[in-house]
């Protein structure tokens, strides 16, 4: 690090101060600084008060010579949150400095790292976003991913699962992830990190890889926050290939449905059923199968009926699907015989559940969030087609 400051301030003073601003939280992440000793050197270093807040403490403020300063603050800008309602900023009076979105960037990755969770993961499952982005972006030499590896604390010659975790209702992705793994003695603790609109999570099985999605599925079947969870599960992979996991995961997440027995879709169980996902959304959308299912969802009791159907192609049989239902075994037959009529599929035949059960996965594939719903619309014939509606 001297050396490559010794040749940067010859060549560029800004870089040279960047690295200097990178090297410095680097040594407060290394020491495990407390939050008061990182919010100071912060200020220290922008030459400006800084702040941070976190759910359930007082507000952190330090003036640029290291006096506390009180809890009260003006609104300011820019500022970075990050997940678990932690916030920072920087209380620059005038225009932000060269370096301002750099020291806020990494302030607000070392709060990440240093502060403890109140959702069940240690300080050191939060992942460097940077190093998973080696993992899993695809443009990376096999050097870097090497290092991004040993980085992570992962062990380069055991298999890795990657899931890639949604939640509907605004819920924070990251706080869904890390309760969905909380519970792991089964694996090496996880590594979490937020992409885009979902959390990825690097999952490395001490045995069976199997047991990630058994495990998985077991913790939203006992907590209340399933309801907004789903997941998708990518292939068994060593970790250099971390890539063709996160894209398989991708894909089997578009099958999940929160809510359901199918929040927690594993790729590998796909199996040829994945193939759907190469077919375009419009041939999918106008396809008669998809629009009957489409139609039988237009009422409440055609949802109900569908849910019947959708648990007997899962589980194989009318009692277990009820089981899965918590229902009698007679209501459920009833509901399946009612969607018949409204099918005219013979769903007691291997052709009939098959086609409804291809059709039910081309459904999900439409509905690429929680809030984009597939609805019934009449033609100006009177004939059934389907568009897509985004709720306000």
């Amino acid at each position: 690090m001297d050396r490559l400051l010794a040749q940067l301030s010859s060549l560029d003073a800004g870089a040279e101060a960047a690295v200097r601003v990178v090297a410095a939280f680097d040594r407060l992440m290394e020491s495990r600084a407390p939050v008061g000793a990182l919010t100071r050197a912060t200020a220290g270093l922008a030459k400006c008060p800084a702040g941070i807040s976190r759910p359930g403490h007082a507000v952190v403020r330090y003036a640029p010579n290291g006096d506390r300063l009180d809890e009260f603050y003006p609104d300011v800008s820019p500022s970075q949150r990050s997940a678990g309602g932690i916030s920072v900023w920087l209380e620059r009076s005038g225009l932000p400095h060269d370096l301002d979105d750099l020291l806020l960037e990494r302030f607000a990755l070392a709060a990440r790292a240093l502060i403890p969770r109140p959702n069940g993961l240690e300080p050191r499952d939060i992942a460097d976003p940077a190093l998973v982005e080696v993992l899993i972006a695809g443009t990376h030499c096999p050097e870097d991913r090497a290092r991004a590896i040993k980085l992570l604390g992962l062990d380069p010659n055991r298999p890795v699962r990657v899931v890639a975790v949604a939640t509907t209702g605004g819920q924070d992705p990251e706080g869904a992830a890390a309760a969905l793994v909380s519970r792991r003695p089964s694996t090496v603790g996880p590594r979490v990190v937020t992409v885009g609109p979902l959390a990825a999570v690097l999952l490395q099985p001490r045995s069976d890889p199997a047991v990630v999605v058994s495990g998985l599925r077991e913790v939203l079947s006992e907590n209340t926050f399933a309801r907004h969870t789903l997941a998708g599960v990518g292939t068994a992979v060593m970790p250099d290939q971390a890539r063709q996991s996160w894209l398989e995961g991708k894909l089997a997440l578009r099958f999940a449905e929160a809510g359901t027995a199918s929040a927690v879709v594993d790729h590998d169980e796909l199996g040829a059923i994945a193939l759907l996902a190469d077919i375009p959304s419009a041939r999918l959308a106008a396809n008669p199968d998809v629009l009957a299912l489409v139609e039988l969802t237009a009422t409440d009791s055609g949802r109900m009926d569908l849910e019947a159907v959708e648990a007997l192609c899962r589980t194989g049989s009318l009692r277990q699907a009820a089981a899965s239902l918590h229902m009698h075994h007679s209501t459920v037959a009833t509901r399946i015989s009612r969607a018949e009529l409204k099918l005219g599929w013979d769903l007691n035949a291997y052709s009939g559940t098959l086609r409804v059960s291809i059709a039910l996965h081309a459904l999900k594939l439409l509905r690429d969030s929680a809030n984009d719903r597939i609805v019934p619309r009449r033609g100006a014939a009177g004939s059934t087609t389907a568009n897509r509606r985004h709720p306000a």
